[in-house]
């Protein structure tokens, strides 16, 4: 029997849950709780195998709650159920050990294969959530500009063109260009006003 815990700040939305797992032989809801604080206390004390958490709730959001769960009772599978599937939804709740994130728009069959594959310590991802994910993976983010790219961007932001910048740096236009492009890249914009705008953002200028 998987015990089930569902953890989300609106009464109409646990009922419904609620109802999606009555008439199932292997699913159990043991609990529910209205913020990520209780549902922590709670997934503890009924010790409960899967925990469905929404994100955007009083007293503690599911991303913190996603995090304590993971530190006090580690065994606990979290399946995320919410309505944002936006990078910066997405992203933190799975580094802070959801095993699922699926949308509260999914029907009732595929919210019922994704507590079972949660349960197993598979991992479920909606598609859209997949998407950010992967996109994610595949930007070069957060990497650090080399000594020569952080040259070009500083002479950028005091308004050097890139045939001033080449000339100043002794180097072809076409490699500024080539520089310009891995500085975009690596800061995740598109044009020289916003690489300018993200330099000084992360104190890369001052």
């Amino acid at each position: 029997m998987i015990r089930v815990l569902i953890v989300d700040d609106h009464p109409v939305v646990r009922n419904g849950l609620r109802g999606a797992f009555a008439d199932l032989p292997d699913v159990e809801v043991a609990g529910e709780a209205g913020d990520g604080r209780e549902g922590v206390a709670e997934a503890v004390r009924l010790g409960v195998d899967v925990v469905l958490m929404d994100l955007r709730m009083p007293v503690m959001d599911g991303v913190r709650a996603i995090a304590e769960l993971a530190r006090v009772a580690p065994a606990v599978r979290v399946l995320v159920l919410t309505t944002f599937d936006s990078e910066s939804d997405v992203l933190p709740a799975v580094q802070a050990g959801a095993t699922g994130y699926l949308l509260k728009d999914a029907p009732p069959e595929e919210l019922i294969r994704a507590v079972r594959a949660a349960h197993r310590g598979e991992s479920v991802l909606a598609p859209s959530a997949a998407e950010q994910l992967m996109g994610r993976v595949r930007r070069p983010t957060g990497l650090a500009l080399s000594a020569r790219e952080l040259e070009v961007l500083r002479l950028v932001a005091d308004g050097a063109s890139n045939r001033e910048v080449a000339r100043q740096l002794f180097i072809s236009e076409a490699s500024i260009k080539t520089h310009l492009q891995h500085v975009y890249d690596k800061l995740d914009v598109r044009d020289r006003a916003a690489a300018v705008g993200e330099g000084y953002r992360r104190g890369l200028l001052r």
